[in-house]
């Protein structure tokens, strides 16, 4: 099909004083200890929405009513007051994500998701909320919740509420605020969705589970995640699916980007930050050899780690060979490494017979969308003593002394514990709004109830927007070349099959 986006935008459209300060003054005693608090609290002011706990008020959100300053209250966030710097985080990340902003400059006019009601259940950062206000200014109302309790940016969720934006997160909610927030996000007796942008799934089931009659009026569910593909795909096949689902996480953008490339970096930083240690000489290893797994594995690498692979699929195991990674079986260097990474999108893949066996300081994260793959129920049991260490960083003890070091509570560690790179969320939040603009716009009957894969054309034109960030310049078939290879000289150049991954929609498992 011809998805509708490219009627309105081709990619050549795309066009792309403090006052001084005397420090030579010598600083009296209270001087000092004025300027190191001014700067200390200047250093946690500009980290407050994305690594650290918010101490000032404990209270939960839950427990007072706020208003914008337009006197709107359909919301529930840490502190509407930190609206002001979470949209400065917001502007700094339009910097980076050229092709949403291009969206609304182009279709801005034409409003294709004029009278869309869009509920989300994302990741709440800076980067999610330019998506949100691309979205409501391309014609959509939104309602959004978080999918993930440590990785929102309270001042973001605060801007967007402030904006105008029914959100209902803050970082650090219990288990129980999490249902909470996506209930009050569905918000079944004053709204009526249409579309979904789920992470995960969660969204999804809530509203199978408690609000199957919303589905009437669905036209779509857009799924980002390994996890709620998988949760779809099951649905479909029980014929359980009442309404078309676009897998964006199997789409050549997502996993060859957002995956790769996005993980490359922030596995490093989320790292660094938690346990400020160095990765020269290391042994690590990372379960799972699928997109994420090589970011994770590239990166440290190139930071002098040794690095060891787990794997269940024999492709990407002779991958990982091809790539120098030694591949064994988990149990097999337990007793050695000073790192265990899981990316694999299964549960129990670090079982407590694994975490018995590590030794003193191993520190263990997941870079996988759940919280399923370590096994924390096993830890939760009274021989066992968790301490705090600092924000989303907990030392597990054993009876003799023996401790790991748990990060972000084996939740998804670089939002939890860090940031992500603009720029790769760019490619990956384009992606998402054109399959909400297709699948809102698409005549009746061009979608059944199941899960459809993107077409090579839609990642090729998301690619494309990007590439005047880098001043790319593309090659141009010529007649005679475009014949001889049998396809158009405008693309696509890769056939529907080609996903760009030896992984598919089925969950990750490792050995």
């Amino acid at each position: 099909c011809v998805f509708v986006c490219v009627s309105f935008l081709t990619p050549q459209q795309i066009q792309f004083t403090d006052q001084k300060k005397d420090f030579n003054k010598r600083l009296t005693k209270t001087g000092r200890r004025s300027l190191s608090r001014s700067i200390s609290q200047s250093s946690t002011d500009s980290y407050s929405s994305v690594c650290s706990d918010s101490s000032e008020d404990e209270s939960s959100p839950r427990d007072k009513l706020q208003k914008n300053s337009k006197g709107l209250s359909d919301f529930c966030v840490k502190n509407i007051k930190q609206a002001e710097f979470g949209r400065r985080e917001i502007e700094i990340a339009q910097q980076e994500m050229p092709a949403l902003m291009v969206l609304r400059k182009r279709a801005g006019g034409e409003k294709p998701l004029a009278g869309a009601k869009v509920l989300g259940c994302t990741h709440i950062t800076a980067q999610t909320a330019v998506l949100i206000e691309t979205l409501s200014v391309l014609g959509a109302q939104c309602r959004w919740a978080a999918c993930n309790i440590f990785s929102t940016q309270n001042a973001v969720a605060a801007a967007l509420a402030e904006q105008g934006t029914s959100v209902f997160a803050w970082r650090g909610e219990s288990e129980d605020d999490f249902w909470w927030c996506i209930d009050q996000c569905v918000g079944a007796e004053i709204w009526q969705p249409n579309m979904i942008l789920d992470d995960g799934g969660d969204l999804t089931h809530w509203i199978y589970k408690k609000h199957p009659s919303l589905f009437k009026k669905l036209k779509g569910i857009v799924e980002e995640s390994v996890t709620g593909i998988y949760r779809l795909y099951q649905l479909s096949k029980a014929g359980k699916l009442c309404v078309p689902a676009m897998n964006v996480n199997d789409s050549v953008t997502k996993q060859k980007f957002d995956n790769l490339y996005c993980c490359k970096e922030s596995i490093v930083d989320g790292l660094k930050r938690t346990t400020d240690v160095m990765f020269g000489g290391k042994q690590v290893v990372v379960c799972g050899y699928g997109e994420v797994g090589k970011g994770c594995c590239a990166a440290l690498k190139a930071l002098g780690a040794v690095v060891y692979v787990t794997e269940v699929d024999p492709i990407c195991a002779l991958q990982a060979c091809m790539d120098g990674f030694r591949v064994i079986k988990l149990s097999e260097v337990i007793r050695q490494v000073d790192l265990v990474i899981t990316c694999t999108g299964n549960k129990n893949v670090v079982g407590r017979e694994h975490l018995d066996r590590m030794k003193n300081g191993c520190i263990v994260c997941n870079m996988g969308h759940s919280s399923t793959e370590i096994e924390l129920a096993s830890l939760r049991t009274a021989e066992l003593r968790w301490e705090r260490v600092r924000p989303h960083v907990d030392h597990v003890i054993w009876p003799d002394g023996k401790r790991i070091v748990l990060l972000a509570e084996g939740r998804l560690l670089n939002l939890s514990c860090s940031t992500v790179p603009s720029l790769v969320l760019s490619i990956t939040a384009t992606t998402q709004a054109l399959a909400l603009i297709e699948l809102y716009s698409a005549p009746e009957g061009r979608y059944k109830q199941d899960v459809y894969l993107l077409p090579k054309k839609m990642d090729e034109f998301v690619a494309s927007l990007h590439l005047p960030t880098f001043d790319a310049h593309l090659t141009e078939l010529s007649d005679e070349q475009a014949k001889y290879l049998g396809i158009s000289k405008h693309g696509p150049f890769k056939p529907n099959y080609y996903r760009g991954s030896t992984k598919t929609a089925q969950p990750y498992t490792v050995g």
